[in-house]
């Protein structure tokens, strides 16, 4: 499965705005994405939730996991900007 390592841009990390813009984008894409720091278990992206018990905080690296390129391209891009901004 394709797989992308990007930095969080978020100046507040994966926290509640961004994590509820990343998973309204998982689920309009209707793939099964998937987020983890470095080493750490994976958590479902359609879950705000779980996204925010990743602890990312701006600078950490996340590795982001799906299906096809395009998707995986779609989520990392948001993990990586600003979101609070």
């Amino acid at each position: 499965m394709p797989t992308q390592t990007v930095t969080v841009g978020s100046a507040v990390g994966l926290h509640a705005r961004p994590a509820a813009i990343i998973s309204e984008k998982v689920e309009e894409l209707g793939a099964e994405i998937t987020l983890a720091v470095p080493g750490g278990e994976p958590v479902d992206a359609a879950s705000s939730l779980l996204i925010m018990t990743l602890g990312a905080a701006n600078g950490d690296k996340v590795e982001v996991t799906g299906p096809d390129q395009a998707a995986v391209d779609a989520v990392a891009a948001l993990v990586a900007q600003d979101l609070d901004a």
